[in-house]
């Protein structure tokens, strides 16, 4: 079962949220897409409104997720952040019936141009149980978020734990964070899956928008300047000011909405 949520009006646009998120994150994007698209946010597979990873979990079973959902809904256009991205990405290649991608900041590694060091740490802390420790790997890990690289460890390790315990539960809709810290194993598939295969996107044969802000790491410049000479029909869109977060709900949504709308174009036409 995989779950969305559903707002607008018009021709069938799909957002796909990143690594440590689900669809409650990139619920302003939604609305601002809504008046010219309807607009479906799914949750990938592990998290919030959808069902479990599943035994054999690879890129493909979300590309076939993916495939559902635009069966389903009849949607013909793509938006994907991060991981999120990487899946829109491999969406498009595989699904014919999507017409037009859009990606934010994918971590498309070009020779280990992705940092992922930082792995075996985040699993042996995680197994462990210390959850808000494992979460603080990832993010200095990573380095999308400037707090984490400016604060030190031993200030962050309670302060997320203390965050942890005030988020509660939370609900199927309403995601923790406790819950999608362990979603990061399948993030690190995904992107180890997709490593070092640009050329399997030099036959893809429809208009691409390629995203990103100058505050992010500069792997993402990388992966960016190579799938935009990769890419047949590719266009390039950076913001400056933005960081990683920047289509999510605590970023500048109205900033990235301006640009899939000029994009999509604002009736889907």
């Amino acid at each position: 079962m995989i779950g969305y949520r559903k707002a607008g009006h018009g021709p069938g646009l799909v957002l796909l949220h990143g690594g440590l998120k689900s669809s409650q994150d990139l619920m302003r994007l939604g609305r601002l897409m809504s008046d010219s698209f309807t607009v479906y946010l799914p949750d990938r597979r592990g998290r919030g409104l959808s069902g479990p990873f599943g035994d054999e979990f690879s890129v493909m079973r979300e590309v076939e997720d993916m495939q559902a959902i635009i069966a389903g809904t009849g949607a013909r256009y793509m938006f994907g952040l991060s991981a999120g991205a990487l899946v829109t990405l491999r969406t498009a290649l595989d699904v014919p019936a999507i017409d037009m991608a859009a990606l934010y900041e994918p971590p498309f590694a070009i020779g280990h141009s992705v940092p992922t060091e930082w792995v075996p740490t985040y699993e042996r802390r995680l197994s462990q149980g210390r959850i808000s420790a494992a979460l603080i790997t990832v993010m200095k890990g990573l380095g999308t978020e400037p707090l984490f690289q400016r604060t030190p460890r031993w200030l962050l390790v309670p302060a997320m734990a203390l965050i942890m315990r005030l988020q509660g539960d939370g609900s199927d809709s309403e995601v923790t964070i406790r819950d999608l810290v362990p979603t990061m194993h399948y993030d690190v598939q995904v992107i180890h899956e997709m490593s070092d295969t640009l050329s399997d996107y030099e036959n893809l044969d429809i208009p691409v928008l390629l995203m990103h802000g100058t505050k992010g790491p500069s792997y993402f410049k990388v992966a960016i300047e190579g799938l935009a000479g990769a890419l047949g029909q590719s266009q390039v869109a950076m913001f400056s000011g933005l960081g990683h977060d920047g289509p999510e709900d605590d970023g500048r949504p109205d900033r990235v909405a301006r640009a899939l709308l000029d994009f999509f174009g604002r009736s889907g036409t």
